[in-house]
């Protein structure tokens, strides 16, 4: 029996599921794959904060700015972070006006920076999951082992797990089962997950990226979900191990420690960031060099938060489409090529009218 078939024979006759994809890689892969269009009409997926982008806050792109219109300082950052929008600005339009805002590919091109800068500040925006923490982590301890004194990190991590425990906490959020991202599971493990199971009873799959191995993450829901019962399977398994990488794990907990952190849209998360140990003090521009932000608490119509909680779809946004589209985005869901607007808005094609 094909995925397809099964999937039907398994939704046949239930309620209507909501099952959410964590990671936006799924999210974009989901909508090249135009698997929504091909699943029951009473499964749906829905989106949740898995865009480091999208959940990254005001305050931290406000802070960067400041930093980047300094003098002898050059800020380093992925190109997904130049247009999102700050309180006041973004770093498209500080670097427009002067500020020196470079592109970088990987957090180890910092390291070649600040070498070919020494007299200038390098900070490396550091943004992300558990996916790319620990490459960040090993930035910094590639510095250290290098003598470099003039980089500096302006850190943003953001961890999935206590995301997931504090959406199912929301009496507003409603989900069935958990599409988990596979590429956070190669760091830390399908195992992690576990709580899911355990103490919320939410049938949860770690999926992989192509077509066949996200149906077979969401064939796996289902068959929980019709046999009345709630597990974590690995449907990732060549690349996904119980416990994931030891060695990325232990490089991360040498370097960051859990800290509580603010995520755009929906308010700050206990114990859902990282911080920089103090022995890492040196490479902290927080610590070395702290500025003051002056928080302004911006109005707009965007809903951004309420889709990364999976409320509403993006189409339901007063402003998707119209006032916000990719080249200039409103919100950060926006933004980014895995912020779930961005795929609604590339993808969407006739499944949404304006």
């Amino acid at each position: 029996m094909s995925l397809i078939k099964r999937i039907e024979q398994l939704a046949r006759g239930k309620k209507n599921l909501r099952l959410m994809e964590v990671c936006g890689t799924h999210t974009v892969a989901i909508f090249r794959s135009g698997i929504r269009q091909i699943l029951p009409a009473n499964v749906e997926l829905v989106s949740g904060p898995g865009c480091p982008v999208c959940v990254t806050n005001d305050d931290y792109i406000d802070e960067a700015i400041e930093y980047a219109r300094r003098e002898n300082f050059i800020v380093a950052t992925f190109g997904d972070m130049l247009k999102v929008p700050g309180s006041r600005s973004s770093l498209a339009k500080a670097s427009a006006e002067g500020a020196d805002v470079r592109i970088i590919y990987s957090p180890l091109d910092s390291l070649k920076l600040a070498k070919e800068n020494p007299r200038k500040k390098i900070i490396f925006l550091a943004v992300g999951f558990e996916t790319t923490a620990p490459t960040q982590a090993a930035t910094v301890l590639a510095a250290r082992a290098q003598g470099i004194k003039n980089l500096f990190m302006l850190s943003a991590q953001k961890l999935v797990q206590p995301a997931l425990r504090f959406l199912l906490n929301d009496s507003a959020v409603n989900v069935d089962g958990f599409l988990l991202p596979g590429h956070v599971a190669v760091v830390i493990g399908a195992d992690a997950f576990n709580f899911l199971a355990e103490e919320f009873k939410v049938p949860s799959a770690v999926g992989g990226f192509e077509a066949e191995e996200i149906l077979t993450a969401i064939e796996s829901l289902l068959e929980q979900i019709d046999g009345g019962r709630a597990e974590v399977t690995n449907n990732y398994r060549a690349v996904v191990k119980a416990a994931g990488n030891l060695s990325a794990q232990k490089i991360l907990s040498q370097v960051y420690e859990v800290a509580d952190a603010d995520w755009r849209g929906i308010g700050t998360i206990p114990l859902s960031g990282l911080k920089m140990r103090e022995e890492f003090a040196a490479f902290d521009i927080e610590r070395v060099e702290p500025i003051k932000i002056e928080h302004v608490e911006k109005k707009t119509l965007c809903r951004c938060g309420e889709v990364l909680r999976g409320l509403i779809n993006p189409t339901q946004c007063p402003l998707f489409g119209k006032a916000c589209q990719p080249l200039h985005a409103v919100g950060p869901c926006m933004v980014s090529v895995e912020g779930v607007c961005a795929a609604w808005f590339k993808y969407g094609g006739n499944n949404f009218q304006w």
